[in-house]
């Protein structure tokens, strides 16, 4: 489908280009000029220099690249950053060490859905920039698998700001929202979005909330102490003095994120493919702690809960039932 202007077919609009972007599946969209980051770049060297990032090692490479979208796609113009909600109602049970898995977990990777969101935003804009002339238009996907800063550029896109819990926070949605990025070395005709200001006020609910005190300040993550990477990331066995504290926590922590007032405003999801698979809601504890490969790969197979893999997962389990 070609979204170049009928009235002047040499023009890409911007509003041409969200009117793709939601067609294609986005449920929030905002376009923004790439620049090279001067204070996030501070503040993300900071976070490095404290050992925030963990056992990410991975973080600490690569990082003029992600401070810096032009080096990331060579003559980048425009940022189109989309957010895709994956709320769905279903609530976890929060009965003393019953098992739970972070709810974006619950069904299709968002990686695969995401690029491919994307990889139908990005034809329809090829298409188009032909149509116009533009025959060596450029571009490059952004999903959570590169050295870019995805809730930077969604954030000076428009589409939300970013709450203190580190998460971008969206009017529409909350922070159900997984975040993804089209970059292109197309200019579009029409005036590009602006931040939006942080609407959290002195809310620090998040904050006081947080099972282990892993968010330090506004904004700020210690990885080293988050549910959600000790689950998922942490290799080896988990620190002593943060199993009480997972609180049936075997993939992921969704703690921040429910205590939250502006997810009050959410809505469930368009995209079948984000609603939950079955024994993923609800999951079996004894099965989790004595998981076989064969039944990790079926339990598992499309999901986010690949990442940690099946002996992290058992790990999780375990130590949930308190017998690590």
């Amino acid at each position: 489908m070609s979204y170049v202007d009928e009235e002047d077919p040499g023009v890409l609009k911007v509003e041409d280009v969200k009117t793709c972007a939601i067609d294609c599946g986005a449920d929030l969209v905002g376009i923004t000029v790439p620049a090279e980051l001067d204070e996030d770049a501070r503040a993300f060297d900071k976070w490095l220099r404290l050992n925030y990032n963990a056992g990410m090692g991975w973080l600490q490479k690569n990082v003029d690249v992600r401070n810096d979208p032009g080096k990331f796609l060579p003559g980048c113009k425009s940022i189109i950053a989309i957010a895709v909600n994956y709320y769905t109602p279903q609530l976890h049970f929060n009965f003393p060490n019953f098992p739970k898995i972070s709810r974006y977990a619950w069904g299709r990777d968002y990686h695969k859905v995401l690029c491919k969101i994307l990889g139908k935003i990005q034809d329809s804009i090829a298409g188009s920039a032909k149509d116009k002339g533009t025959q060596e238009a450029e571009f490059r996907i952004a999903v959570d698998s590169g050295p870019f800063r995805d809730k930077i550029w969604a954030f000076r896109a428009g589409l939300g700001w970013i709450g203190k819990n580190s998460l971008l926070v969206t009017r529409e949605f909350g922070s159900w929202v997984f975040l993804g990025a089209l970059l292109t070395t197309v200019e579009f005709e029409g005036e590009y979005d602006r931040e939006q200001s942080s609407q959290c006020g002195k809310c620090r609910i998040c904050i006081d909330k947080c099972p282990t005190s892993a968010i330090r300040n506004d904004c700020e993550i210690d990885s080293r102490a988050c549910i959600s990477y000790l689950t998922i990331e942490h290799m080896g066995n988990l620190p002593d003095r943060y199993k009480e504290s997972l609180n049936g926590w075997v993939f992921g922590c969704d703690t921040c994120q429910d205590v939250c007032p502006w997810n009050r405003f959410a809505k469930p999801t368009r995209h079948k493919d984000f609603h939950p698979r079955e024994g993923l809601v609800v999951p079996d504890l004894q099965l989790l702690s004595k998981l076989s490969e064969d039944e990790f790969e079926k339990l598992t197979a499309g999901t986010p809960i690949r990442r940690a893999g099946c002996e992290r997962l058992r790990r999780n389990a375990l130590a949930v039932m308190g017998l690590l």
